[in-house]
């Protein structure tokens, strides 16, 4: 269903959808207490998981439930928590703050990842929701993806470069591309020029300024801790322990990749979504390409939801970024009739079809739809 994107009365969605976040209400003490709850599932699959790392081939199980506790800790925790949405819970403590959650220190308990807080702040709580499906939106799949659907390659190829590529898309793009986002950010404050891309040799070179904050911030934490630091806390158990936990951790990384991948890159991405080739004007027209831009997963039960890190409910989380957790489900169908009342298009189906989808975007099958002017 495409979309007759001029005639819809962008002044009425606008105030239908201001409507539904008048009757959210401020955050209380339960939205908090459900995401402590989502917390600790998190941290028990991790727990769970290099409790028997450390023991082959129970370590295979092991890394399976340690990338169940990553993927949670990003989706499930940074995620809500960096959008601000526990920020006016009563005498919440501060590290479930947006001000100060993985700040310093406490980076390595809150939120020991790859990717650097603050420029995920920027990279996607900034630029990517206030730019959804414009050239500026850092997350467009289809721009950046350009370099592989214009390629000669072999389709069969170009398949397996985006499989191997999701077993490790943190790694090679989503830490250099949110850090070097922020750097550019930092040099327009100075009025110095930008850089285009990451893509640069200077931008990985440890000996290069841009290089040298990729390694000092992104990669030498996150390997120190994650393969060197915890596999030898196992060394009182003896060397092959401390091997068995290092394979363990190797194989969670990839399947924590590839699962990230799954919940996150098809949101915005599929021949039946759109991208927009001028900026949007007011709160109507942003709330349409919300809506438009996106997709949802099947939704239901919190641990459907856990497994998709919330991010089933793109869609309204779009809509509304700093919501708890705990209130996607009582939005969705109220979200809905009003896309039915304006005959707006609202995408749901499950995740592995729109990753079908999704793939076939990124190797040059299909294309995004385009609204090219308002």
């Amino acid at each position: 269903m495409q979309i007759d994107y001029k005639q819809v009365d962008k002044k009425q969605l606008a105030n239908d959808i201001d409507k539904i976040k008048k009757t959210i209400g401020k955050p209380t003490i339960e939205d908090f207490q459900h995401l402590k709850r989502v917390e600790r599932w998190g941290r028990l699959f991790a727990i769970l998981g290099y409790s028997i790392a450390w023991i082959f081939p129970l370590n295979i199980l092991g890394a399976f439930l340690i990338s169940l506790g990553n993927i949670s800790r990003w989706a499930n925790v940074a995620h809500p928590v960096l959008h601000g949405a526990y920020d006016k819970v009563p005498e919440i403590p501060e590290r479930y703050t947006r001000k100060g959650f993985a700040k310093g220190w406490r980076r390595i308990v809150d939120w020991m990842d790859w990717i650097v807080p603050p420029a995920w702040d920027h990279e996607h709580n900034k630029m990517h929701h206030y730019n959804l499906g414009e050239d500026s939106d850092p997350d467009n799949i289809e721009i950046n993806m350009e370099w592989l659907r214009q390629s000669n390659l072999p389709m069969w190829l170009r398949y397996i470069i985006i499989i191997i590529f999701a077993g490790m898309w943190k790694i090679v793009y989503y830490a250099p591309q949110t850090l070097s986002m922020l750097i550019n950010a930092e040099k327009r404050r100075r009025g110095e020029a930008e850089d285009d891309s990451f893509l640069r040799l200077d931008a990985w070179n440890p000996l290069k300024s841009h290089g040298f904050r990729l390694w000092i911030s992104c990669f030498l934490p996150y390997i120190g801790f994650r393969f060197v630091f915890l596999p030898l806390l196992f060394l009182p158990l003896g060397t092959d322990a401390v091997l068995n936990v290092l394979l363990a951790s190797l194989l969670a990384e990839f399947m924590a990749n590839l699962h990230s991948f799954l919940v996150i890159i098809p949101n915005h991405a599929a021949d039946d979504i759109y991208r927009f080739e001028q900026s949007g004007k007011g709160r109507g027209e942003f709330y349409l390409r919300q809506i438009i831009g996106t997709v949802n997963y099947n939704t239901g039960s919190n641990k459907v939801d856990f497994l998709h890190g919330w991010l089933n409910y793109q869609i309204e989380h779009h809509l509304f970024p700093n919501l708890p957790l705990n209130h996607y489900q009582e939005m969705q169908p109220v979200v809905k009739e009003v896309c039915a009342k304006h005959n707006i298009p609202y995408r749901q189906e499950s995740v592995f079809k729109r990753l079908k989808m999704t793939l076939d975007l990124m190797v040059g099958k299909t294309n995004l739809l385009v609204i090219k002017h308002a």
